[in-house]
């Protein structure tokens, strides 16, 4: 399965989900989550600090997510740590 980055349109593809997720948290600029303010890396990362953190309405609330774009972001959070190995993303952003 080939993993698509689609931080503002960037489209890169990569084959394993390990190397976009890599490649989100080193490419692209890391934003201030709208709940707490912390600086996270983008992409996965910051959909899994802000559910992980965060309450669901504090994450409705910040970022004016509906129920359905919640909906999305948890599937892809279950989609991706099925799949995912963190072990292997943690030592590659910790070098």
């Amino acid at each position: 399965m080939a993993w698509e980055c689609e931080i503002d349109g960037c489209g890169s593809v990569f084959d394993d989900v390990e190397a976009a997720i890599i490649h989100q948290a080193t490419e692209h600029e890391r934003p201030e989550c709208k709940v707490c303010g912390t600086i996270v890396p983008d992409g996965y990362l910051a959909i899994r600090h802000a559910f992980n953190e965060h309450s669901r309405a504090e994450y409705v609330r910040a970022y004016g997510a509906s129920s359905e774009e919640v909906r999305e972001r948890e599937e892809l959070l279950e989609e991706i740590e099925s799949v995912a190995d963190m072990e292997l993303i943690a030592n590659q952003l910790t070098r």
